[in-house]
Parts: structure tokens; C-alpha cells; sequence
């Protein structure tokens, strides 16, 4: 009698601080594309579930924050393959109750989906394209951008380069529209903060395989024929988001000369060798859930993830309209192993956050350098400032 009379006393407290409650359910969905599987090494093809493996960790981190907070994350995974419709994918989310949406779509699918979720009232976190376009020109008012702009990244570089001493560049840029457009973003940067572009080439791709028995034959004769005879430079530059020539340069210039850009010093927002500001223990929870390391792309969804979180947890509600205001206050920021908190630019809703410069086993640096100063932060010398924007958030 007496265990039932206690029993009792403790589901009426429970039923009174509202514990007892079933948690309220925040659903997050993720849309993603298939991501290309030819790269130049073996090494980097992506895994099955790159991405969505950033989006699952960060969804356990919400919920050990949410379950103080009687709130609950629950993913909602959607693959949009090469003929499917965007706007049905995200629809299909959205009558699932996916108010916020993170995404790994190119620019043009991004759009069409931000411009549809609009009036379902949907709030998209962009986090794969790179593209200038989409927070500028093409900027919506519904759509954060965890993934850097490629003038982040050039700019990371291009300081570092000057920072080094080292600002006489060779620029060659691969034929294909996204090699342009980081060509573009190093020009851009290299015009920004003194570096001189003495010579600009172009690598035309031409198709046929390198994987073959006189591959390194081939590449070994080809690579220094491309560089031989140029104007005296400090540094190759190298614009190949295709993976067509870029990682075949270092070692193989005419010239003994660093390699940067597409290969060799790489501008980059996570990379596995990364170990500083407590990055190691995030590092090992990912290893040991997934048996692999954890990438540039994981990484960036795992932060759009922990964004949702954060506004969740902050606001004290999981009412979407407040969870929205509350990333869009000047109040909010979101943790993400970078040595500071990192914040929302309101011009166009672009995450800051530092670059870090990787050769391939170890951190070189971490952007901005020191010397490049901001009247409002340091982490804005990374990218398209405020005066230099054309986006009108609507």
C-alpha cells in the first residue's frame, strides 16, 4: 500500500512539472543527391553514406541537449536520384512534418526547392553548394548556407599564400563550368589581398583513363609539358573541381614549385587529420559509429544538424516560426570544433566559420591569418563582405 501511495505522489509531481509529457518531436529532413564517384584517387572516392552519416550524429547530439529540454529529433532521409523531382522529395518531407530542411543538392535543384518550400513555409540549410550565385543574385530568404562559397575558400588560400611571402601564382584552370568558377574565385582573391597572378593556362579535358598500364607513363610526361616554360612563379594554383588534372600536379611541375587549390595545399572546412579545439573526440565518436573517417561533407551536414539543435534548445520552443527567428537573431551562434562560435552573416545567411588549409596528412593553417583585420569580424575577410553583396533576402 505504501509502494502504491508513493507511486502515486511521484506520477502527480511528474504530471505537475510536465515531465511526464510525451517529448514534443522536432523532424529534420535531409535531401541529398547521389555524390559523383569519380575522383582522381581511389582513396577519396565518398562513401555510401557520406553526408547522412554527419546528419545521424548530429541528430544523437541534438537529442542529448533535447531530452533535458523534453524536446525530440528525428531524421527523415530522402534521396532525390538524377530523374526524380526535387519539389516532390521535399513535399514528401514537408507533409511529414519537416519544417527544416538540411540539403546536398546542386544550385539549380537548391532553388527550385526554396522557391517551392517557400510558401510551406519550409527553412532550407544548404549545406554542399559552393556556388557565389546562391547567396548573392539567386539569394533566398529561406535558405542558410552551412557550406562555404568558393571565394571563402580562395580567400583562405590567397592569405595564407600572402601571409607566406609567396605571391607570384601560376593559375591554370580545368574546362569545365565549376573549375571556372573557382578559377574566378581565385582571381578574385588574388585582387583582394596582393597576390599576382603572373601567367593563367588552361587544362582542356579531353576524356579517355589514366588508370591504365601507362598511366603514370603518361601522366609523368603530361604534367610537366603543362607547366614548362612559364613566367616565374611562387606557387601552381590548380582550378579542378572535375578531378581531371589537379592531384597529378604536386611532384610533377617542370618547375620544383608548391602545388595549391584543387590539390596539394587545399582550402577546406573539416579534413580527418583535424585535432584541434576538442575536434578529436567528435573525430573518434564518428570513427566508431561509422568505421571510416569523417569527411568535408559530413561535417558540414553535421553543423546544419546541430543548427536545428541549437535553435531548438535556445528559443526553448520547437515551434518552427520561433526556431526561425532565433537564427536569424543576432543571439545566435552554433559550436562546431573551430576554436570559436560561429554565427550568421543577416546579409544573406551564410555561416562564418575559419577555413583550415590541409596537405593531405596534416593541418597546415587555419584562415583567416593573422594581419587581416575587420571592422566587425575577422572571419568576414573570408568571402563576399556586406558592401560587396547583391542579395536582397526575399
Amino acid at each position: 500500500m505504501l509502494r502504491l501511495l508513493l507511486g502515486v505522489l511521484i506520477v502527480i509531481a511528474l504530471s505537475k512539472t510536465g515531465l511526464s509529457d510525451q517529448p514534443a518531436e522536432i523532424k529534420v529532413g535531409y535531401l541529398h543527391q547521389p555524390l559523383s564517384r569519380i575522383k582522381i584517387s581511389l582513396m577519396d572516392v565518398p562513401a555510401s553514406n557520406d553526408g547522412l552519416a554527419g546528419a545521424e550524429l548530429a541528430i544523437e547530439d541534438d537529442n542529448g541537449t533535447g531530452g533535458f529540454l523534453n524536446q525530440h529529433y528525428t531524421l527523415i532521409d530522402k534521396l532525390v536520384r538524377e530523374n526524380d523531382d526535387p519539389v516532390a522529395a521535399m513535399t514528401s518531407l514537408a507533409d511529414q512534418g519537416a519544417s527544416f530542411i538540411v540539403t546536398s543538392l546542386d544550385a539549380d535543384r537548391l532553388l527550385r526547392v526554396a522557391d517551392a518550400g517557400k510558401s510551406r513555409g519550409v527553412t532550407l540549410i544548404n549545406a554542399w553548394a559552393l556556388d557565389e550565385r546562391l547567396r548573392e543574385q539567386d539569394c533566398r530568404a529561406n535558405v542558410f548556407h552551412v557550406a562555404p562559397t568558393r571565394s571563402m575558400l580562395a580567400d583562405a588560400l590567397a592569405q595564407y599564400l600572402v601571409w607566406k611571402k609567396w605571391p607570384k601564382w601560376l593559375l591554370i584552370v580545368g574546362s569545365h563550368d565549376n573549375d571556372k568558377l573557382f578559377g574566378d574565385a581565385l582571381r578574385h582573391a588574388a585582387t583582394r589581398f596582393g597576390g599576382k597572378i603572373v601567367e593563367e593556362r588552361t587544362f582542356k579535358d579531353t576524356g579517355g583513363a589514366r588508370r591504365t598500364d601507362s598511366g603514370v607513363t603518361e601522366i609523368q610526361r603530361q604534367m610537366p609539358m603543362v607547366t614548362q616554360g612559364a613566367a616565374d612563379h611562387d606557387v601552381v594554383l590548380a582550378a579542378d573541381e572535375s578531378e581531371v588534372f589537379a592531384g597529378y600536379l604536386p611532384y610533377r611541375t617542370f618547375d620544383p614549385r608548391l602545388v595549391a587549390g584543387s590539390a596539394g595545399l587545399v582550402a577546406t572546412t573539416w579534413d580527418a587529420a583535424f585535432d584541434q579545439w576538442g575536434a578529436v573526440q567528435l573525430q573518434n565518436r564518428f570513427t566508431k559509429q561509422f568505421q571510416r573517417s569523417m569527411t568535408a561533407h559530413d561535417m558540414q551536414v553535421w553543423t546544419a544538424v546541430r543548427m536545428i539543435g541549437e535553435a531548438g534548445s535556445r528559443s526553448g520552443s520547437t515551434d518552427p516560426g520561433k526556431m526561425l527567428a532565433y537564427m536569424k537573431s543576432p543571439d545566435f551562434s552554433v559550436a562546431a570544433f573551430k576554436g570559436q562560435k560561429l554565427t550568421v552573416r543577416d546579409w544573406n545567411l551564410q555561416l562564418r566559420q575559419p577555413i583550415l588549409l590541409f596537405d593531405g596528412k596534416n593541418t597546415v593553417s587555419v584562415s583567416p591569418q593573422e594581419g587581416f583585420l575587420h571592422q566587425v569580424s575577422t572571419l568576414d575577410t573570408l568571402g563576399l563582405d556586406r558592401p560587396e553583396t547583391k542579395c536582397s533576402l526575399k
